[in-house]
């Protein structure tokens, strides 16, 4: 399995989760959504390679699972 980078690459972390939320900012539940599939799936194609993503699939189901 390709190891996946998860530390941050930007050089302002900060200003890219900004640019997230805003994005979202003012659409409904279901057309914010919808927004985070479409960049999911543009992410995914910049990605291109099937190992990367399977693994990133994987790390954010685990980051998904409710804590105990």
């Amino acid at each position: 399995m390709a190891k996946l980078m998860t530390q941050s690459q930007f050089a302002n972390p900060d200003a890219a989760y900004v640019a997230l939320v805003q994005a979202r900012r003012g659409l409904s539940i279901e057309a914010a959504a919808a927004l985070d599939t479409r960049l999911v799936l543009i992410l995914a194609n910049h990605v291109g390679d099937l190992d990367v993503l399977n693994e990133a699939i994987a790390l954010a189901k685990i980051a998904a699972k409710p804590a105990r």
